[in-house]
């Protein structure tokens, strides 16, 4: 086991780190920017160290000084949490030539599931279903044209080294296939430095499912169910689930095997998550694996009973991956809901500012993972997520009455929150009767609870 792990992280990723390190008996240095000297995670851990000014680029994307943050404490080990550099290959190369355990896949894994046509490449050669498209970089919007023809409208731009719908453009016809290539291919430049993007059929009305996979130093890899993240605004979610009320054991079982077979086709260690699209018919299609641990992980601790940082960090310490019955009922279900700093009544526009009062709900079922307190100060320089609701009950009627009630009981005066917006959902008729898909936001009539 590491001796002492430094989290290249802030917020509540970095003190989740933090508590699963401490609880595994592993020293912990956190390192901040002079904007979160205040932070939790900088309190809670053993050492700290300040690695710049508030701006991302000078402090928790400058790859030196963290590098150096890790060298002054004899830290052995670097957990990149979520965003900034988890799935960076440079970071994850540079902590190797450093001698560094870099807490997350190898610089080789992170290149070939980033680059969205080769990890489908991938993925298609071991027999996981691919979304029906072009398999190569398109050569300009010409070629895309031909093959959008081939293909049948309605198709979908979308950037090589995308994620979170940065880079992607619906086309619906051949009129807008011009100007939406290269809306697409500016923003993708734009957003990762690389402008090729490739072309595929969209799956309309779909379902955004994704498997939870862990796996060790010797090729064992199991999978611990899925989760639903349908409920998202602009391809950022909002509320994820487990199990999805879409998905029933024997499709989970299919499901589940085909996330395994992906992760064994590139030798994959750690966390990960393999992402599928669903159609109606309940067909799937692999969409992209993100080689990192996600920010809806606990809804999976929760009807699992597994710590999944715990095991993350065991994983790449050489210890075996744990026995996993597969063909386990998932035990109750769990509903998380992402509690942001943004205003759901202007556009979602971030709200910084200090929180003046703060009171979190509590009871049976009911966990909440967040960084936040009474006269913490909300930055505007990074992420608006203030922490994460999670709820647990036996079946997913009884989850979200106590997501109602644990939203209700959740108190934070200052900045304005998403929090009625959540509280809208969990009203409504369809989310609760589980006919939903990723359109469900669009249509969605907000009506503030007064």
């Amino acid at each position: 086991m590491f001796k002492k792990i430094l989290i290249a992280n802030r917020g509540e990723i970095a003190l989740r780190v933090i508590r699963a390190c401490h609880e595994l008996g592993v020293k912990t240095v956190a390192v901040y920017s002079t904007e979160d000297e205040l932070s939790l995670h900088v309190k809670f851990a053993d050492e700290a160290v300040c690695i710049g000014p508030p701006p991302s680029s000078e402090s928790y994307l400058n790859i030196p000084k963290i590098i150096t943050a890790g060298e002054i404490t004899n830290a052995d080990a670097i957990h990149p949490g979520y965003g900034f550099l988890a799935e960076s290959s440079e970071f994850s190369r540079v902590c190797e030539k450093n001698d560094f355990n870099f807490l997350g896949p190898t610089p080789e894994i992170i290149e070939a599931m980033g680059d969205k046509v080769k990890a489908k490449g991938t993925m298609k050669a071991v027999g996981v279903p691919v979304i029906p498209g072009w398999d190569n970089i398109l050569s300009d919007s010409d070629e895309a044209m031909k093959l959008a023809n081939d293909i049948g409208y309605p198709v979908m731009l979308k950037a090589t080294a995308g994620g979170g719908g940065r880079g992607m453009r619906l086309v619906k016809d051949a009129d807008e296939i011009e100007k939406m290539y290269t809306i697409a291919q500016h923003e993708a430049l734009t957003a990762f430095g690389n402008g090729d993007l490739y072309i595929e059929k969209l799956i309309e009305d779909p379902r955004h499912i994704e498997v939870q996979i862990l796996a060790d130093i010797n090729g064992n890899v199991i999978h611990l169910g899925e989760r639903d993240c349908s409920i998202q605004r602009r391809h950022q979610k909002l509320v994820e689930e487990t199990p999805s009320p879409a998905v029933n054991d024997a499709l989970r079982q299919k499901m589940g095997k085909m996330a395994i077979k992906g992760a064994k086709a590139v030798d994959y260690v750690g966390v990960g998550t393999i992402e599928f699209l669903m159609d109606m018919n309940k067909n799937f299609y692999f969409m992209e694996m993100n080689t990192r641990i996600q920010v809806e992980h606990p809804v999976t601790e929760m009807v699992t009973g597994m710590d999944l940082i715990k095991q993350q960090i065991r994983m790449h310490a050489g210890e075996t991956c744990p026995e996993y019955r597969q063909d386990y009922k998932l035990r109750g279900h769990s509903i998380e809901c992402r509690i942001n700093a943004e205003d759901p009544e202007n556009g979602f526009i971030p709200s910084p500012g200090k929180i003046t009062s703060f009171h979190m709900p509590g009871g049976k079922g009911v966990r909440v993972d967040s960084h936040a307190y009474a006269g913490y100060e909300i930055p505007n320089y990074y992420d608006s997520m203030i922490g994460k609701l999670i709820v647990h009950a036996k079946n997913r009627s009884q989850a979200i009455i106590r997501m109602q009630r644990a939203l209700e009981e959740t108190i934070i005066v200052g900045p304005k929150t998403t929090i009625p917006y959540h509280q809208a959902i969990m009203e409504d008729d369809n989310y609760k009767s589980g006919e939903f898909n990723t359109g469900f936001l669009e249509t969605f009539n907000y009506k503030p609870k007064q």
